[in-house]
């Protein structure tokens, strides 16, 4: 904090002034980014490299402009080429990805592994510095009934009031089973009518475009129980995810119903040179 108008010298004005002039040179350029939030990445799509070079890979994430990621749990993602990561202590994980400048709030459970050892995923996401634990879909059989899809959702409550008192909040991750029909009704739709809407958070896939639902009907329709999304973008014409931009989402609305949403965080989960390509997409919004 430069001193009272009255007391600078001449000399100090110019020795300030250069001061300044110098941090303004070397100062990072700053870049708008959607919601004013830290732009993410979930780690799945480095699942062949994470394992095997931790810090390697995330300071590869940092160089494409990721600022945040999603981890997945180590242990439940062992033979996915998360394994050699189980060993590592949350501490070291902690300090390994705030090493890269990155951060880690978020991290996606399968649904089988955390509820047999909930206690012990907790205590490792609390040392992590996790906000949020996210069950990546019930991985029910295909022939699964109504009643199945409902009965996992109020098992989700009963954890979600655990995580709920060790100050983590607990969220759901959809796929495309979610927006399938069993008598007439939407799976998601019943879904969102079971589960608690304090203890469970949505975290909306926005791929399902390619199946024809729109992420900001949904943000709309359900406001207020959204903490999380995943980008993707889909081409009609290529029948496949392409990067951000490339494809049919408006991400312009998308983004002004996900604040309305409450949604905290976003993360890129798109393979190849997409994920690098699509960041710069993000800061042009």
């Amino acid at each position: 904090m430069l001193p009272p108008v009255k007391n600078i010298s001449r000399r100090q004005f110019t020795i300030a002034g250069l001061a300044a002039a110098g941090s303004a040179r070397f100062a990072p350029k700053l870049a708008a980014t959607p919601l004013g939030l830290p732009i993410g990445c979930q780690t799945w799509p480095v699942r062949q490299t994470i394992g095997k070079d931790f810090e390697g890979t995330l300071r590869q994430l940092a160089a494409m402009g990721y600022q945040n990621i999603e981890m997945c749990s180590p242990p439940d993602y062992k033979d996915l080429g998360f394994g050699p990561l189980a060993s590592m202590p949350a501490a070291e994980m902690r300090e390994k990805i705030q090493a890269a400048g990155l951060r880690c709030e978020s991290c996606h459970y399968p649904f089988a592994g955390l509820k047999p050892h909930l206690d012990e995923r907790l205590s490792y996401a609390k040392e992590l510095g996790l906000k949020q634990m996210i069950i990546s879909t019930f991985w029910l059989p295909k022939d699964a009934q109504m009643a199945d899809w409902l009965r996992a959702a109020a098992d989700a409550n009963k954890l979600g009031e655990r995580t709920r008192a060790a100050g983590i909040q607990l969220g759901f991750h959809n796929h495309d089973f979610e927006f399938h029909k069993l008598g007439g009704d939407l799976i998601y739709d019943k879904l969102m009518g079971e589960f608690d809407p304090q203890l469970i958070k949505m975290q909306f896939q926005v791929s399902v475009v390619s199946l024809g639902y729109q992420a900001a009907d949904y943000f709309e329709k359900y406001p207020g129980r959204f903490i999380s999304i995943h980008l993707q973008d889909w081409s009609p014409e290529q029948k496949k995810e392409v990067a951000l931009g490339q494809g049919v989402v408006d991400w312009n609305r998308l983004f002004a119903a996900a604040k309305k949403a409450g949604v905290k965080n976003y993360f890129v989960e798109l393979e190849g040179d997409d994920l690098k390509t699509s960041v710069p997409f993000l800061r042009g919004l």
